[in-house]
């Protein structure tokens, strides 16, 4: 008979610290925030327990939402170490190829295999201002890649399917509000000429630079000049 005893458990220690997060980046998305879970050991006794059946007992122990794909397969045989909450799921990640993302509301848990990788084009938005406001929505995860590309104007994202996904949603929302924003049109500098007079030489200054010289055989007085008025002649 497949079973899982958890024993030794107050239920004070079982109590998770987290909050819930939105974005709005055309549909509400939840954020990632850390999972914070306890210290104090677990006892575990695993006779012989399918993988999935055991991570979603752990859930329920834990009072945490749980979300398994149906890429996690195997059997847990045997009995498991005493481990925090935490270093449980880190090593059953460990044996069986697994990746997991806490969002705040829901532990996802995922094949190593569904992992996803995306190239974001950075155009209306920089990738300081993208980097932060995942740092800012805790949705960054540093197991997982949102690294720029130097000079390409790319971000490269790796990690399971629901971290690509908050990170798309994050993305799509900054870029949308980037375009939604009323554009501002640089007016060009004045030009500057002037006209240097030096008995019968001239020379044509144009926005501080010499721009041509040339003799009249009309001297006339030293002098500056600027560039003549519209209607004058």
């Amino acid at each position: 008979m497949l079973r899982a005893l958890f024993r030794s458990v107050a239920p004070h220690v079982l109590r998770l610290l987290c909050a819930g997060f939105f974005l709005y980046a055309g549909t509400n998305g939840t954020l990632g925030v850390p999972l914070s879970l306890s210290k104090t050991p677990y006892r575990y006794t695993v006779l012989d327990q399918d993988l999935s059946a055991a991570l979603q007992q752990f859930g329920n122990n834990l009072n945490i939402r749980v979300n398994i794909s149906a890429e996690v397969k195997g059997r847990i045989r045997g009995s498991m170490p005493d481990l925090p909450p935490r270093e449980f799921l880190d090593r059953l990640a460990n044996l069986y190829g697994l990746q997991w993302y806490y969002d705040g509301l829901v532990l996802y848990v995922s094949a190593a295999k569904e992992s996803q990788t995306r190239m974001l084009v950075l155009t209306s938005i920089r990738f300081d201002t993208f980097k932060g406001a995942l740092d800012k929505l805790e949705i960054t995860d540093d197991r997982y890649v949102v690294r720029p590309a130097p000079g390409d104007g790319l971000v490269l994202v790796s990690g399971p399917p629901r971290f690509t996904a908050l990170v798309e949603q994050t993305f799509n929302g900054l870029v949308a509000e980037a375009q939604a924003q009323p554009r501002v049109h640089e007016t060009p500098p004045s030009e500057s000429v002037l006209t240097l007079f030096r008995g019968s030489s001239t020379m044509v200054v144009r926005n501080g630079l010499p721009e041509a010289a040339y003799s009249s055989d009309v001297p006339q007085q030293d002098g500056v000049a600027g560039k003549p008025e519209p209607g004058q002649k």
